[in-house]
């Protein structure tokens, strides 16, 4: 499979990407609404989304379901970071799989966190390892998912300032999507158009009432976004409420195509 091929799976053209993030284990181990691992793809597997950001062992359990929808898409992340609630540069990251580990499981993309909020020495060794996944990712023709964060930081002007300087760092280092938090519709703007790489926006930690998640979305696809980032806005709302909020997302997500 090429790169083009997977590319346009994780981010179809006829629409704004909806991949809902099931992957939290790897850092918060048991949270609340994903007690049971295995159990989002059941529950909004058939609703309005067009993939899933996955563990490898969400993968290996869950392989029958995709089977059985092939439209779904498959994001795998490859790494994990501890502690994130450290704000002075004291958490740890490493890889958990490999490129060539994901191609073999059929995977459409892989994701890596790219926290920043570390020592110098740190940033270049994240360097270094984002690049190699980066090469990697290009021999085995399978998109890298970036995420410049500040890991723990308060969504300050600040950080979302310095969020927004990593991505350029991110595009720099070969990234062929990158996810980033929500920064505002002008500056999601101004980053689709200078970086010219797709952009997909996260949708973060529950909070908010459910227009407010729907609002942030519009201001997303406005700005040019190609994909929506959102797991803890949907599936830790009261079930009807989420199903609700996925429903408006989807709705505006149909409004856009791409030329590409």
């Amino acid at each position: 499979m090429s790169m083009d091929y997977r590319l346009r799976r994780t981010l179809p053209g006829d629409r704004v990407a909806i991949i809902m993030p099931v992957d939290h284990g790897l850092i918060f181990d048991r949270i609340e609404g994903l007690e049971t691992p295995s159990a989002p793809f059941a529950a909004w597997g058939k609703q309005d989304v067009t993939g899933f950001m996955m563990t490898p062992g969400q993968v290996r359990q869950s392989a029958r379901f995709f089977a059985a929808n092939p439209h779904l898409t498959r994001v795998l992340t490859i790494d994990t970071y501890y502690d994130y609630r450290q704000q002075d540069g004291g958490g740890s990251h490493g890889l958990i799989t490999s490129v060539e580990e994901a191609v073999r499981m059929g995977v459409d993309a892989v994701k890596m966190l790219f926290p920043w909020n570390m020592s110098r020495a740190e940033q270049v060794a994240m360097c270094t390892r984002v690049g190699q996944v980066v090469n990697e990712c290009n021999r085995w023709e399978i998109p890298l998912v970036l995420e410049p964060v500040l890991i723990g930081a308060p969504r300050t002007e600040a950080v979302i300032e310095q969020e927004e300087k990593v991505a350029r760092i991110a595009y720099d280092l070969g990234a062929h999507i990158i996810k980033i938090a929500f920064p505002g519709e002008e500056r999601t703007r101004r980053l689709v158009d200078e970086l010219k790489v797709p952009l997909v926006i996260a949708g973060g930690p529950l909070s908010g009432e459910p227009g407010d998640t729907v609002d942030a979305v519009a201001q997303t696809i406005r700005a040019g976004a190609r994909g929506v980032i959102v797991g803890r806005n949907i599936w830790q709302r009261e079930p009807g409420a989420g199903k609700k909020v996925l429903a408006d997302i989807a709705r505006l997500t149909r409004q856009v195509k791409f030329d590409d």
